[in-house]
């Protein structure tokens, strides 16, 4: 009763929620941790690693979906058991240092991924396993502390408001590197017609390789105001006694799971259609730059427009969790997905729904070609429903959990998402390296979405 007393000062009962600083920093993590999915796993430096580090686009997607796969699983079993056990220590920004330090580092060394040299992809794929789970797992935490923040009528538009921040943090980023720091390896110029800053050179893409670092430093720049001025939980008992507790916890939740019908449907849910989600936005830039040979700055373009679109989609989708409810949100977006999804499938190099049309000319203007532009619309749709199908889905969590033992479920809310995360890179991976084809593999994005739909039916959005 404890805890339970203690959790309801702090999430705002009569009124004591924190001032609006407060809010603001928090929501600034999400602009110091966007740039890892914009430019590393997404834009920049993924493309770079299938197309010039690896041998050849579909085993780069094959080898990228791997490291994907494995650094899900190692989230996937750690997330309830490290949710647990701050819940029941009660502090969350310990955590957040501490992941945040393994995405910083493992982010860094991503600079040492040198072009067309074997001997840096293992290491190069160890870096981004580290820095991934650092960032996965420092997203729990932080997720953890939203229901401390602002009052439940008000959790859609924080979600969806962070989620939108975030986007402008990955636009900003992306400007910066395809503005200032990646150039042509062609002509040695920038998008903007510069060259690059601190005399990266083109031709051994080092533009594309100071993306890690650049990242590390913007999340330990950004992260700080939520430090300095964003409450955590208070301390419950230490940490050996926090272990005891927080597996006992643990386990309890999990007996009691198959009762709460309505909750399991949502993390079963969660779990597939995260699943494709992650892996559409990982490989989305793989397949572009194997289909149109596109390189970073076209693929960087592309990822600004689509970043502008999630971000006006997780605003606006976050005024309608609050008006419309979470679950219609979530049901909605899916149903964009899929349509993008199977569009993208029907749109080629020559040809747009089996009817051909003139391919792209080399070194033509940037998205000249009719099937470029095609390829750019239905990313932007991509783009507009992806943040508010993340946003509302912490929201539809944050609605149905108990809220003294919050970090816990957003832990199993990361299990759902990572625990079967590695099945899709999996699949997209083994599909591409049995059929030497990149649209094989990304057709079985379409399962996943499909039955993301069929279980959410399923979802009450009640408080447990």
């Amino acid at each position: 009763m404890a805890v339970i007393a203690s959790d309801a000062r702090m999430a705002g009962i009569g009124g004591s929620y924190p001032p609006r600083s407060a809010v603001i920093s928090w929501i600034f993590f999400d602009w110091a941790a966007q740039p890892y999915f914009t430019l590393i796993t997404t834009f920049v430096f993924a493309p770079y690693f299938a197309t010039h580090v690896a041998a050849d686009p579909a085993s780069g997607q094959s080898l990228w979906g791997f490291a994907t796969a494995t650094a899900g699983l190692v989230i996937a079993l750690m997330s309830p058991v490290l949710g647990a056990i701050a819940d029941a220590s009660g502090r969350r920004k310990p955590w957040i240092a501490a992941f945040g330090a393994l995405l910083a580092i493992g982010a860094s060394l991503m600079w040492f991924g040198r072009p067309a040299d074997p001997s840096v992809i293992p290491p190069l794929l160890l870096a981004y396993a580290i820095a991934t789970i650092g960032v996965e797992f420092a997203t729990v935490f932080n997720n953890a502390m939203m229901p401390t923040l602002v009052p439940p009528d008000r959790i859609g538009s924080l979600s969806g408001t962070g989620w939108a921040t975030g986007y402008a943090g990955g636009i900003l980023s992306l400007i910066l590197v395809l503005g200032f720091l990646a150039a042509s390896p062609e002509t040695g110029r920038t998008l903007f017609g510069f060259t690059p800053l601190f005399g990266l050179d083109p031709v051994s893409h080092q533009g594309d390789r100071i993306t890690g670092p650049l990242t590390g430093i913007w999340f330990v720049i950004f992260v700080l105001p939520m430090f300095l001025l964003t409450p955590d939980y208070p301390s419950k008992r230490p940490m050996s006694g926090a272990l005891r507790q927080g597996l006992s916890d643990l386990r309890r939740t999990l007996l009691e799971l198959p009762k709460q019908k309505s909750l399991a449907a949502f993390l079963l849910a969660n779990m597939i259609y995260t699943d494709g989600l992650v892996s559409l936005f990982a490989f989305g830039g793989i397949y572009a730059a194997g289909t149109f040979g596109w390189n970073t700055i076209q693929i960087g373009t592309f990822g600004i427009l689509l970043a502008i679109a999630g971000t006006f989609g997780a605003w606006l989708g976050g005024k309608l969790d609050d008006r419309l409810g979470p679950k219609r949100v979530i049901a909605g977006s899916m149903l964009i997905l899929l349509l993008a999804i199977a569009a993208i499938l029907l749109v080629d190099k020559d040809s747009i729904l089996f009817i051909k049309v003139a391919a792209p000319l080399p070194g033509g203007a940037l998205f000249s070609g009719v099937t470029e532009r095609a390829y750019l619309v239905l990313g932007c749709l991509i783009g507009a429903a992806g943040g508010p199908l993340q946003a509302a889905s912490r929201t539809l969590l944050i609605r149905m959990a108990p809220k003294d033992r919050i970090a816990q479920y957003f832990g199993l809310f990361a299990l759902t998402g990572k625990v079967t995360s590695f099945i899709g890179p999996l699949l997209i991976g083994v599909i591409t390296a049995v059929t030497e084809s990149q649209k094989a593999g990304m057709a079985v994005l379409v399962l996943f979405f499909v039955a993301g739909l069929a279980l959410l039916g399923r979802v009450r959005e009640s408080r447990i």
